[in-house]
């Protein structure tokens, strides 16, 4: 039995063979402690790509200021991610949820099952995007751990060609998504424990470049204060407990005065703006 890395390629593509041979005859044991070994080189790789996520988002933050959007494109794992990520926007930070939206191939159906071929079509996300009025100020990023998805290369192409910021996520190098976009943020994770199977090391990879864009992303928009989010919608008790901590922590009140200040104000910000100017 070979349960150790195998020394014999040093490919970088995501779809290279796995460095561990003879999967089924591992332990339990032998199998996590393989795959939290492969996932260590996640945050080295994500490291090597800050100067291009720093680029993007610094060139964000002006366009959402001027009423720009950002649109996600993806089609598999790199859909779901890309939604994911959009839809925690707004309970997190309380923006409007048309602030960044995430498109899969194939629609929401895909978001819980494969969806045929719709990753196959080079015009669909293009077509898609008219939908929501595109205009000079949105920004386009496809996600794409192969680099090479025709959804997301041919929406990202078509962004471009229309004057859109565009930029891609991907974990191979060169990848054909490289050549449309105009920021390319590559994240070379190499072969993944399973061979070709991308959910792992590079939905990882790409998971964790989507927090910080959209983290960093927020932040510059003033919807965190201090380290707190201070903005963020009290859609359950829990939210509303760990608000009402944030009021006591800023304002020194206690808790029952200060639950109600957030209840009547809807958010810690609101009500920690309204009582310092009482």
């Amino acid at each position: 039995m070979n349960n150790t890395p195998n020394k014999k390629t040093d490919n970088k593509i995501t779809e290279a063979p796995s460095n561990f041979s003879n999967l089924e005859k591992m332990s339990v044991c032998e199998l996590l402690n393989g795959i939290n070994q492969e996932d260590g080189q996640i945050h080295l790789a994500v490291n090597k790509a800050i100067p291009e996520i720093e680029k993007f988002v610094s060139r964000l933050i002006d366009r959402i200021k001027a009423g720009g959007r950002l649109f996600y494109l993806g089609a598999g794992t790199s859909g779901r991610l890309g939604v994911l990520d959009a839809s925690e926007l707004p309970p997190t930070f309380g923006v409007p949820a048309n602030i960044v939206i995430g498109l899969i191939a194939g629609g929401e159906k895909a978001l819980r099952s494969a969806v045929e071929s719709a990753e196959d079509d080079p015009e669909k996300a293009w077509q898609e995007l008219q939908d929501y009025d595109i205009n000079e100020n949105d920004s386009v990023l496809g996600i794409a751990a192969s680099g090479t998805t025709p959804y997301v290369i041919g929406g990202v192409k078509k962004a471009r060609e229309n004057g859109l910021l565009t930029a891609c996520i991907t974990c191979n190098p060169d990848a054909p998504v490289s050549k449309e976009a105009e920021i390319v943020i590559e994240a070379i994770v190499g072969p993944e424990f399973v061979t070709g199977s991308t959910r792992l090391k590079a939905g990882t990879a790409q998971k964790m470049i989507l927090n910080m864009i959209t983290t960093s992303l927020m932040i510059k928009l003033g919807r965190v204060k201090g380290n707190k989010m201070v903005n963020m919608q009290l859609t359950n008790k829990k939210l509303v407990e760990r608000g009402t901590l944030m009021i006591m922590d800023e304002l020194k009140l206690d808790k029952e005065t200060s639950k109600s200040l957030l209840l009547e104000h809807g958010s810690v910000k609101k009500a920690i703006e309204a009582y310092k100017k009482a």
